[in-house]
């Protein structure tokens, strides 16, 4: 490596006219470069609703990840969790850790990244912060403004509700599975590419959340980034009292999930209730406003696929057929657990 080309080399003064560079190159926008940053709105009644979730790359990105799919990745994570309570973003700002042998070019692709994916959702980039570290750390927040009262929140399950995604389960785990365990080459796994892409380059929906949003159809949402199971966990302890019954079914799983645990003998629950970094979004919906909320989110052609419903019971069963229900016992991804 030519260390020559490093950003140790040009200092932050440059790195930083770099990114201003490619930013009005890319939107005709420039930085805000003031003590802190402000964005002017016309919706004063509203809310502003934010979010922050932290990218490291030692962590988080394989090493088939290049920097430009860390940028564009970084942004997907947290715009999800805005979407999901049907909040459209609408800027951000990005703090950036760098370590000194990071090259320019490496800093370029990976603003680059940020840049495209922030384009994409219309994003405004205002700015952010640099500093030193050992490793690649991009720590967005991204907001947007929403009126309070069509907020979709975590907490409001009711007994009966129906349990519905937007996107089936199990490309990551397969994903992160064929990426991280090394079980060849990749290019030997063209087969499951969507499930590779779903790791590298994520994809989020939104216009579901966002037509439930504006009609109330919607009683609670959570963004699946911490798998299912985590997911569904996370909404239990929101929502004391209630649990969840899923239906074990096609509608559920990815059909290269299903062929993956075919394939390699990896049992399917794994890869369907475990997983990590997906970015599917979980509803729950009064069984009264059900045919309408389908009925609406087709007609502009979003999807609702039911899998399961509200139970009054603090547990997660998923039933295999009419007479067998089985308990799911593992709690699905956390950070700084060596098991998972």
């Amino acid at each position: 490596m030519n260390s020559n080309n490093s950003i140790a080399k040009v200092g932050e003064i440059q790195l930083i006219k770099i990114i201003e560079d490619l930013i009005f190159k890319e939107t005709n926008e420039s930085l805000i470069r003031d003590d802190a940053f402000f964005f002017e709105s016309q919706e004063s009644f509203n809310s502003i609703v934010f979010n922050s979730d932290m990218f490291v790359s030692s962590t988080d990105a394989p090493i088939e990840m290049n920097y430009f799919q860390m940028g564009r990745k970084s942004v997907i994570m947290n715009i999800s969790d805005l979407i999901v309570k049907g909040v459209k973003p609408i800027g951000i700002i990005i703090s950036l850790g760098l370590p000194d042998d990071l090259l320019i070019s490496q800093f370029k692709s990976l603003i680059k990244g940020i840049i495209s994916s922030s384009k994409s959702w219309n994003l405004s980039y205002l700015g952010g912060d640099l500093n030193n570290s050992k490793d690649v750390i991009i720590n967005p927040t991204v907001f947007g403004f929403k009126d309070p009262k069509k907020i979709i929140p975590r907490k409001g399950l009711k007994d009966g509700d129906l349990l519905v995604i937007n996107g089936k389960f199990g490309l990551t785990s397969v994903g992160f599975d064929i990426l991280l365990n090394k079980r060849g080459n990749i290019n030997d796994f063209r087969r499951y590419e969507r499930s590779i892409r779903s790791v590298l380059e994520p994809d989020i929906l939104g216009i579901e959340a966002y037509i439930l949003s504006e009609n109330e159809l919607a009683s609670t949402s959570i963004d699946s980034s911490d798998g299912l199971v985590k997911s569904l966990r996370d909404l239990m302890r929101s929502n004391k009292g209630f649990g969840f019954e899923i239906e074990i079914n096609k509608d559920l799983m990815d059909s290269e999930a299903i062929a993956y645990s075919n394939e390699f003998q990896i049992p399917l629950e794994e890869l369907i209730f475990n997983g990590g970094e997906e970015f599917i979004h979980i509803f729950t919906i009064p069984l009264r406003k059900y045919k309408e909320a389908v009925k609406l989110v087709e007609s502009n052609g979003g999807v609702l696929i039911k899998i399961g419903q509200i139970i009054p019971e603090e547990k997660i069963y998923f039933i295999l057929d009419k007479n067998k229900k089985i308990e799911v016992s593992k709690i699905g991804y956390e950070h700084f657990r060596e098991d998972n």
